[in-house]
């Protein structure tokens, strides 16, 4: 523990020590933070191992002399994992300026003040450089931009987000939000910012559904279609034409174009083959997990938190025999793929 920040310099026996093999390429590196603190994440590309922390701390804020800071502790140069994470994080590792900027896209230069050109204009040039000054960078990017994977999860957050936002203020949708998550806020709810899981129950809501007519059906069915059969586990052969008919019903329905719903217009082949498998959604189920953990330690955020995290992880192997069996079972990692953590 250096300056506030837990970490572990030596990864490959901390893996090892945990009965995961080791090879860099098959782990990407995952970036998250709360109000209460900063998280990074080795998540195994497949999700066959569950994540593994190397980083923790609740002084650090997401600003770009932090993240520098936290890449050199982690001894990132040596690994040079994959990185995924939430379009803000990204964007401090690339070195662009936060907020609403001209050129958002880190890809191509993308005019996110030109409104009208958004649907109809599909290409743009592509960055050649991240040269400091140019197009709204400010700082000398921190990793390779082709270490970066775009993020599943947050971009069908965005989806849904501008989905919501293009609806009637005072129509059937609003009303049936209110009724069925009246624990959020009104401004969450009208601001379309809503998480996985709600989403899901929405998905399999009928009444939801049977609520909206014509242009809302419409893209409500194609957002339904590209979360299942594009941005989630499974991808299907004309996922390509899913998006065609999300991006069109999105026009359709008076969204606007933000970065995320830019991503899947002009960069569908950037992603990768298999979203499910490389997504950040593990490293956000972590979040919930070290959350409950940060809880029972109120306020001892240190080196032992974190090695009892990992000792959890070794707990968990169904085939390693304790002296001290739990009989409780453990509720801190509820995980889909937990018991298969040592199995090689």
């Amino acid at each position: 523990m250096e300056d506030g920040f837990v970490f572990c310099h030596d990864v490959s026996p901390l893996v090892n020590a945990l009965g995961c093999p080791y090879v860099p390429n098959d782990w990407r590196l995952f970036f998250d933070s709360s109000k209460q603190s900063l998280k990074c994440v080795l998540l195994h590309n497949g999700n066959k191992f569950s994540s593994i922390p190397i980083g923790h701390s609740v002084s650090l804020k997401e600003r770009y002399d932090n993240m520098k800071i936290v890449l050199h502790k982690i001894n990132y140069n040596q690994h040079n994992w994959v990185i995924c994470g939430d379009l803000k994080i990204i964007c401090i590792l690339l070195g662009q300026q936060s907020g609403y900027t001209k050129y958002l896209c880190f890809l191509c230069l993308w005019d996110s003040r030109a409104k009208s050109e958004h649907y109809s204009r599909q290409s743009w040039p592509a960055r050649t450089n991240l040269n400091v000054g140019d197009k709204n960078i400010i700082h000398e990017p921190l990793v390779d931009p082709l270490k970066i994977l775009l993020p599943p999860l947050h971009i069908k957050l965005g989806l849904m987000k501008q989905f919501v936002r293009a609806l009637d203020k005072e129509g059937n949708c609003l009303k049936y939000f209110t009724e069925k998550f009246y624990y959020l806020s009104d401004e969450k709810r009208k601001a379309g910012i809503f998480d996985g899981p709600q989403i899901r129950q929405l998905v399999r809501d009928d009444n939801f559904s049977n609520s909206m007519i014509c242009k809302k059906k419409c893209a409500w069915n194609a957002f339904v279609n590209v979360m299942k059969n594009f941005l989630g586990k499974y991808e299907i052969p004309n996922y390509k034409i899913l998006v065609n008919e999300l991006i069109e019903s999105y026009k359709n329905l008076g969204c606007n174009v933000s970065v995320k719903v830019h991503f899947l217009h002009s960069h569908i082949d950037y992603f990768p083959e298999n979203l499910g498998a490389v997504s950040e959604e593990q490293g956000e189920r972590f979040h919930q997990d070290i959350k409950t953990m940060e809880t029972r330690y109120q306020g001892r955020w240190d080196v032992h938190m974190m090695a009892d995290y990992c000792w959890c992880l070794k707990r968990d192997c169904i085939d390693v025999i304790h002296a001290r069996m739990s009989q409780n079972g453990n509720l801190l990692l509820i995980q889909t793929n937990i018991f298969k953590l040592f199995i090689n």
